[in-house]
């Protein structure tokens, strides 16, 4: 039973269509309801094992092929690289297994949210039941501190104040009221007699009629969007899952020629097997997933230093190809504390209040803020509703301090607010004098003022001018209070409002706002510079949305945004040509938030999405990658997002893309340096009988080369520091090749120099005995490799400005990667096993320099790169 349309019902009407009644429903009544209805709770679909989960975890290609190769490795009496394999796929496998577990956990965190008890009407008597018992037709008694418990349509309120925030994204608290509302299509937030499940009374009381529970409540309707949402899947899940594809047929395609090749030579069909399969096993890059995991944790470990936790590791990666960060405001680029920021006073505009000495209009309003509030202290801080707690702080900043003022003028009586009359009133006794102090909306205070304070006295009050002030600071996205004052000889005997309320002397406005995070403009700059659209979407008013967006830097004119009333009347087809243009989108709901969303993702853009509330909640699940405020941010939002932001600093998200790029920059460096090497084996064994050679290399020769230059070298990569220009490059296209830039053409040129070079020693040498002129293009092929490692630490800066020494692991794992490979060499128990005998020096030296080559040839290709000539 939706409660879209309850807020344009009269109160008798709503009793009337859910057969109900001022004294709730009978005990047979509900009953028959909840049965019809179902309990109120949060209702989460049939959970899947865990077991389930991790086996379809085995179903991507890439890990089907790496299984076939860890058979195949243990087959070839090679079971190191068998466990290897196997320890690698199910590190992969827990870490998939564990991402798609979040999203039941974040409706869980819905689950717990719900109020355990509610007041109700039952029989006519005032009972109290478990909450999940409500049904539509009860009737609800609210008050100061509870979570309410449904959807509720208002039917009586006094002073009622709800924080919604969670929900809407309201930065303060809504006045409720009774009444009717004319628009049926009316945004949530702008709902005023209706309260909503898991809302917070903040002030005063009320009695309400339940219109929707359970599933059926906005909260509900969250938790299923939730459920039905599926995660999307990273840049680099995506590029690896379609490199492997075309790797592994490609390399079936190499074996089969190579085998078939061998078998034309004479070579016995053992032999060519063993090799085909040995140079396959080689060829396919099994430490690729072990070097994406490595990268992913030692970016998120970096990340957490900075406040920013990684939930899943993937998301590393993904912020570095992000093209779009759509942020909700409230929380995340502001405050979510109301502050006192502006002044008019006397007709002048102050930043802010003078001290407490100063001129007689500035003294009397400040006692008036100090004054004339309902804080009251709690556990020795000041406590209340958040527009009165900024008043009352703007106030006790300047030396007005409420406890001593009210020993001078002890409050003797107070007209407390309402949503008619949109004012309050709090009168003070002094030793002659009784003063009221009015504060409320201006378009109701300065109807009633007929002088103002001035510092030369009182003088005629000019309504239109302060008027037009306040619609001013309003236009700007303030909220705008007036106050005013009054002075009686002794207390009215009839305390009314039409009484005390009028013949007012006005003291002054204030402007208060929910203002920006200090660091978070700075952090738009960056995002801009970066390549990154920063986004806001909020449910705040549009006027306060866009003044924000403004002082920030997103947003330039008001045509880059749309109302949520706007985006509901625009068709798919009209938004698709828009989404790309807008910058704010106000008073939109969790619904709008994920069609946002996915109309950026339908245009091929990465979108990451902050957010705090639980109506951020399905579209951070459904973005590219969530990311929540860990602080203000509620459990529901947390479960769903990707990250957390442990501060809450949106300038922690700039820091995170640029840990992202790193994180792919070395990931493709590995791809092009393992490719490349692996390319260089495939061509030295392909071309080699072309030219009336021998096989060059026997398996054992192949599998002790994919061990050890795919292995420590390749992990030195994950710890290479960022490229120098990694924050002032456009984010890359999503749909770009993980071989763009250069990477295809690289793999082709340098595998054939490292094949030729190896075939080049293996001519020279060919006159000796063969298992001397193996060793020699075994040694080859495995240096050549070790300095192609250190040629690609970086995309297109020299090494020598780089330095061996900025990667440090790098430069352990090169030298003790020739040093196994001089063990192999030198030691006489392993030339029986490996088939390689002791090089004389001069021989070893020619190995070594004719390996060095590649660290020169690739050097050049940097240079012309940095030139433009090439790549560009």
């Amino acid at each position: 039973m939706s409660s879209a349309k309850w807020h344009s019902l009269q109160s008798a009407d709503v009793l009337q269509r859910l057969d109900s009644s001022l004294t709730g429903l009978t005990t047979e009544q509900a009953k028959k309801r909840l049965i019809e209805y179902g309990h109120n709770t949060i209702i989460q679909k049939t959970r899947r094992s865990l077991l389930f989960i991790l086996l379809g975890q085995f179903s991507d290609f890439m890990i089907v092929v790496l299984l076939v190769a860890a058979v195949i490795s243990g087959f070839l009496g090679e079971p190191q690289d068998t466990i290897a394999i196997m320890v690698i796929v199910l590190l992969n496998a827990i870490i998939g297994t564990v991402q798609e577990f979040r999203a039941e956990r974040a409706v869980a965190a819905l689950r717990k949210m719900a109020a355990p008890d509610a007041y109700v009407f039952r029989d006519a008597l005032e009972v109290t039941i478990d909450a999940t018992a409500l049904v539509p037709g009860d009737v609800v008694m609210l008050e100061a501190g509870n979570l309410v418990p449904a959807d509720v349509r208002l039917l009586e309120g006094e002073e009622l104040l709800v924080d919604e925030s969670t929900l809407t994204g309201e930065s303060h608290a809504i006045e409720k009221q009774t009444e009717p509302l004319a628009d049926k299509e009316l945004a949530i937030g702008d709902r005023l007699n209706l309260v909503f499940k898991n809302s917070m009374i903040i002030r005063g009381r009320g009695k309400g009629v339940v219109v929707a529970s359970g599933m059926e409540t906005e909260i509900g309707q969250i938790a299923g969007l939730l459920q039905d949402e599926t995660s999307v899947k990273t840049p680099l899940q995506t590029r690896l899952s379609r490199f492997g594809r075309y790797l592994a047929l490609t390399v079936l395609a190499i074996c089969i020629v190579v085998f078939v090749v061998g078998l034309l030579q004479g070579q016995s069909i053992l032999l060519m097997f063993l090799t085909s399969v040995s140079l396959g096993v080689a060829a396919i890059p099994e430490a690729l997933p072990a070097v994406v995991t490595i990268s992913l944790a030692l970016g998120a470990r970096k990340l957490i230093r900075h406040n920013v936790l990684v939930r899943n590791l993937p998301s590393v990666e993904t912020l570095g190809s992000v093209t779009y960060i759509c942020t909700d405001k409230t929380g995340t680029l502001t405050q979510n504390l109301m502050t006192a920021e502006l002044f008019f006073v006397a007709g002048e505009l102050r930043q802010s209040m003078p001290e407490s000495e100063a001129s007689i209009p500035w003294t009397e309003l400040g006692q008036a803020m100090a004054l004339n509030n309902d804080i009251m202290d709690k556990d020795g801080k000041p406590a209340g509703e958040p527009t009165e707690l900024a008043l009352f702080e703007a106030a006790h900043m300047v030396g007005f301090d409420k406890s001593i003022l009210e020993q001078a003028k002890p409050r003797i009586a107070v007209i407390a607010f309402d949503s008619e009359r949109k004012q309050m009133t709090t009168l003070h006794q002094t030793s002659n004098v009784v003063t009221a102090y009015i504060k409320g909306a201006p378009e109701q205070v300065l109807q009633q003022c007929i002088q103002t304070l001035n510092t030369d006295g009182v003088t005629a009050f000019e309504l239109a001018a302060v008027l037009a002030e306040a619609a001013q600071l309003a236009n700007k996205g303030y909220r705008v209070l007036a106050f005013a004052k009054r002075e009686f000889s002794r207390l009215p005997e009839l305390l009314d409002a039409d009484i005390v309320e009028r013949e007012l002397t006005f003291l002054g406005l204030v402007a208060l706002i929910d203002p920006p995070r200090s660091e978070v403009p700075q952090a738009v700059k960056d995002c801009l510079t970066a390549g990154v659209i920063p986004v806001m979407i909020t449910g705040d008013h549009p006027g306060t949305a866009f003044a924000i967006a403004q002082r920030l830097g997103i947003i330039d004119n008001d045509r880059a945004m749309l109302s949520g009333d706007q985006l509901a009347k625009i068709s798919d087809d009209e938004f698709s040509r828009l989404v790309d243009s807008i910058r704010v989108y106000a008073r939109v709901t969790p619904e709008q938030k994920l069609r946002i969303v996915k109309a950026l993702q339908d245009k091929g853009e990465f979108v990451a999405m902050t957010g705090d509330g639980v109506n951020d909640a399905p579209a951070l699940k459904h973005a590219s990658i969530g990311v929540a405020m860990g602080q203000k941010g509620t459990d529901v939002a947390r479960e769903a997002a990707d990250m957390v932001l442990l501060d809450d600093d949106f300038s922690s998200i700039v820091r995170a893309i640029w840990s992202g790029r790193r994180t792919f920059d070395n990931i493709r460096k590995f791809i092009k340096y393992t490719l490349s090497s692996n390319t260089g084996e495939i061509w030295t064994l392909f071309l080699a009988p072309f030219i009336g050679l021998p096989i060059p290399l026997l398996p054992i020769h192949i599998l002790w080369i994919n061990l050890v230059t795919d292995g420590l070298p390749g992990l030195a990569l994950t710890t290479e520091p960022a490229e120098p220009n990694i924050m002032s490059r456009a984010p890359s296209p999503p749909k770009e090749s993980i071989f763009s830039h250069g990477m295809w053409q690289h793999i082709i040129w340098v595998g054939l120099f490292i094949g030729g070079i190896s075939i080049a020693t293996m001519a020279w040498a060919i006159s000796r005995d063969v298992v001397y002129w193996q060793t020699m293009v075994f040694t080859v092929l495995t240096v050549s490799q070790l300095f192609h490692a250190l040629a690609v630490r970086s995309e297109s800066t020299s090494l020598l400005r780089i330095g061996l020494f900025s990667n440090l692991p790098m430069l352990g794992a090169f030298l003790l990667t020739l040093l196994l490979q001089m063990v192999v060499i030198y030691t006489p128990a392993l030339n029986t096993i490996f088939h390689t005998q002791p090089l004389p020096m001069v021989d070893l030296i020619v190995c070594l320099l004719l390996s060095s080559l590649i660290l020169f040839a690739v050097e050049i290709e940097k240079w012309l790169m940095r030139r433009g000539v090439i790549y560009a």
